[in-house]
């Protein structure tokens, strides 16, 4: 696998990813999604929606908003208990999270669940060194709550204090009631959401793996209770599934089932799919069984009752949730580290391709006229009918070698060349990305050929 370095390197040249606010010398931890980035976080979001929620019976949607009234994050615990363990090295004064820095010591050891003061005897009796630094010596640890604080209105007053969401989740719970109303859904049922959401994480880092904005994708599964683990297991395999389908390495993935001692206090189960990134595995998509925890947290909160009646049995609950939720942009990272790759060929020289899966590519056809002065036209011509089907780029500077070298690199799937048969019978050569195998199709057979290829 590439390493972290060259990844970012890579992203950055080809118009992936780029520093955020760079002309201005840049804001940490700030990333803005380049021309190729956009549309593939954009293709990642309709693979989602396409598996979740177009193609299950089950599922919804929603877009609720990212400002909401403070009671919500009250009520779902937000407020009081949505904190890191923050600590700080006497003699560097840089911050770190505690359980962060007790599990990079020793892997073996989670500190999740740990108190605060568990967590402080055990970076003082195992003498954890600063990653800074070195040194040995820590600040007491203290809770740091990590929602993003605004204003409403013109006056900044305390009354008018409200919270960037730091999850899409609880605009479904909120909205449990209304949804199941609306559509006349049965349970079991899924609400689908994708959105943004702010953490003022204490240690970001790893590229854009941890940021303070990100795009969450998440199912919110509403079943009986005494049902939820059955449904549990389904989610966790389908998730995979999913990743598996999209070209993910098998050997790139794991399942990580949480102990029964680091459950959350909401959960009954809860398993990470773990990615092997640059630096290790590390979490990509969490799935847990949260209970009735949230709806039961908003009933009693607001006063209002959130249970399901069930029209055959009459039998009122309230429901438990499975919890599907992942990043859209630790996806994008994996997806292209999982892709990225460089070859030697036959004749000794070296290509750099991204293989990834042709729903996904940013550019699923590139339009390469062979000589600019001669076919152009015709090429424009192409372009103009197959991007009305697929996101597709023209491209008619250098030589043919260097333009499929070009496309190879940035994932384009197909290269299609118009030469000189072209002008004469109205076919055209499409070259594939991965085999650089070559077959000739008329124009017309085009936009099947592609949608066959790049369908999800």
């Amino acid at each position: 696998m590439v390493t972290l370095d060259q990844l970012v390197q890579y992203a950055k040249t080809t118009g992936y990813i780029f520093q955020g606010s760079e002309l201005y010398g840049g804001l940490a931890n700030t990333w803005d999604y380049g021309p190729l980035g956009s549309l593939l976080k954009q293709n990642i979001k309709n693979a989602w929606l396409q598996k979740f929620q177009r193609e299950t019976p089950y599922n919804v949607l929603l877009d609720s908003s990212i400002l909401m009234n403070s009671e919500v994050w009250q009520a779902s615990g937000h407020v009081s208990g949505f904190n890191d363990p923050l600590t700080e090295c006497r003699k560097c004064h840089q911050r770190f999270r505690a359980d962060s820095l007790i599990h990079e010591h020793n892997p073996e050891v989670s500190a999740e669940g740990w108190h605060n003061e568990q967590m402080s005897a055990y970076l003082l009796d195992h003498h954890v060194s600063c990653p800074n630094c070195e040194a040995t010596d820590w600040m007491p640890i203290r809770s740091f709550n990590m929602m993003f604080q605004t204003y409403q209105g013109v006056v900044l007053e305390q009354a008018n204090q409200i919270y960037l969401r730091p999850e899409t989740a609880q605009g479904i719970f909120i909205q449990f009631k209304s949804i199941q109303r609306t559509t006349r859904k049965r349970i079991p049922f899924g609400v689908c959401q994708i959105g943004k959401a702010f953490r003022n994480e204490i240690t970001p880092g790893n590229f854009v793996f941890r940021t303070r904005e990100f795009e969450q994708m998440e199912l919110e599964f509403f079943v009986k209770p005494g049902t939820e683990l059955e449904w549990f297991d389904y989610w966790k395999q389908f998730c995979m599934d999913w990743l598996i389908d999209l070209g993910l390495k098998t050997d790139y993935l794991e399942f990580d089932d949480h102990k029964p001692e680091a459950l959350s206090h909401y959960s009954n189960a809860t398993t990470d799919i773990r990615f092997r990134f640059p630096w290790g595995f590390d979490e990509l998509w969490g799935i847990a069984s949260r209970t009735d925890f949230d709806l039961k947290a908003h009933q009693t909160h607001s006063g209002e009752n959130m249970s399901y009646l069930d029209p055959d049995t009459n039998e009122r609950y309230l429901p438990y949730v499975i919890e599907p939720s992942v990043g859209v942009e630790r996806l994008v990272l994996a997806f292209l580290a999982n892709g990225l790759d460089e070859e030697t060929l036959e004749t000794g020289d070296t290509r750099q391709v991204m293989r990834i899966h042709p729903a996904l590519a940013p550019y699923k056809v590139a339009v390469l006229p062979l000589v600019k002065k001669e076919h152009a036209e015709k090429a424009k011509h192409v372009y103009k009918h197959v991007s009305r089907h697929v996101d597709a780029v023209y491209d008619d500077t250098q030589n043919i070698g260097k333009r499929y070298r070009r496309q190879d690199a940035i994932g384009t799937y197909l290269c299609v060349t118009i030469d000189h048969q072209t002008m004469d019978d109205d076919t055209v050569t499409v070259r594939n990305r991965d085999t650089m195998a070559q077959i000739r199709l008329p124009i017309d057979a085009l936009r099947d050929h592609i949608e066959q290829i790049s369908a999800f």
